[in-house]
């Protein structure tokens, strides 16, 4: 049976303080558990992380949910433009090398029937 609270909100001052404690008075992520009543030692060091990586704001920002996965933003004009020229360019060279080579094997075809 789950001990805690599920879904529980910690304030960014409260997740602040437990870090800033953890820090100071060189605890452990086990310690620092007992000391607040957190259940998880996950939350401690994802707190940990973001705050050694983004400072102690980074603590307010919302992170719970899916993460965005949807298409990245419109690229510029002109890189769209010149990546759509690149493929037209891409698809006529290859149609040009596909000919080319049936090109090659019909002549190499007709090479073998004069042999005969």
């Amino acid at each position: 049976m789950s001990r805690g609270k599920p879904n529980k909100q910690y304030t960014p001052e409260f997740k602040k303080m437990v870090v800033e404690t953890m820090k100071k008075e060189h605890l452990s992520i086990y310690a620092t558990m007992q000391e607040f009543g957190i259940n998880d030692h996950k939350i401690i060091e994802r707190w940990e992380r973001i705050y050694l990586e983004e400072g102690p704001e980074g603590l307010s920002v919302e992170r719970r949910g899916r993460g965005s996965t949807g298409r990245s933003k419109k690229l510029p004009k002109e890189v769209e433009e010149d990546l759509l020229a690149e493929v037209q360019r891409l698809r006529a060279e290859n149609d040009y090398l596909k000919n080319l080579q049936a090109l090659v094997l019909e002549d190499e075809r007709r090479q073998r029937r004069k042999r005969r």
